[in-house]
């Protein structure tokens, strides 16, 4: 599996999916639980839904 999430959007995605679930949690809700998905793909730095549009936001090395 190659990766397709840069840097910055696993600190986005990783700080989305707290902020996702803390106010589940804080709200008393099962909405929270959604914090999950974003956390799972900033944990494995691949998103699925970048695959049928060709993106990544991963650094590319230039080739010469």
């Amino acid at each position: 599996m190659k990766h397709n999430v840069g840097n910055a959007d696993r600190i986005f995605r990783i700080v989305a999916g707290l902020t996702l679930i803390a106010t589940g949690v804080y709200m008393h809700s099962w909405w929270g639980a959604i914090g999950i998905i974003p956390l799972t793909t900033a944990t494995f730095r691949f998103c699925p839904a970048y695959l049928p549009f060709g993106l990544t936001t991963c650094k590319t090395d230039p080739t010469p």
